[in-house]
């Protein structure tokens, strides 16, 4: 995959051939000046369990790591709070209104899309929902799938940072 700037060859704001590497985070304009950096983007990924302890996951239905299992998750809109975006794409991919969310810590992640690599910062909360019993898959979420302690295992997470965080938050459970 290669690095997020290495794909931009015009300058977004002028559109001159100029735009060359300024240092390994940014790229400068030498027509116009602009030096754009290739910052992060910012995503949630959420912890749900049932009074049972069971822990509410979906199946991705796209690349990347298709078909593997996810927290319910996402990347952040503009102008939105990771508390809303964490409440907004849990709707979105499980029909599911949470409660009490509560950010628990973050990992970095490189996300292939598309042909780019995306840099992001994955924010990882914890939530409680009245009822799990209505979630049903939509979205980018193909199944949704609850797995006891038991069945908790990292090797299931196709995404990097959600495997790490499943040993984080599971560590004596994970096989």
């Amino acid at each position: 995959m290669p690095h997020p700037l290495e794909v931009f060859e015009y300058c977004p704001r002028c559109g001159a051939h100029t735009f060359v590497e300024h240092n390994n985070r940014s790229k400068k304009c030498e027509t116009c000046g602009l030096i754009y950096y290739a910052n992060v983007a910012a995503a949630v990924a959420c912890f749900i369990r049932d009074e049972q302890g069971n822990l509410l996951t979906v199946r991705r239905e796209r690349e990347p790591a298709k078909g593997t299992l996810d927290l319910p998750g996402g990347f952040l809109d503009p102008e939105e709070t990771a508390e809303e975006g964490v409440r907004r794409e849990v709707k979105e991919e499980t029909g599911l209104e949470i409660d009490h969310v509560r950010y628990l810590f973050s990992l970095p992640n490189i996300y292939p899309y598309a042909g780019v690599t995306v840099y992001t910062t994955d924010l990882f909360f914890e939530a409680t929902c009245a009822d799990l019993s209505h979630a049903q898959a939509a979205d980018d979420a193909a199944e949704i799938v609850m797995l006891s302690l038991k069945e908790i295992n990292s090797d299931l997470f196709g995404l990097y940072s959600i495997s790490c965080a499943i040993k984080k938050v599971f560590p004596s459970d994970v096989q």
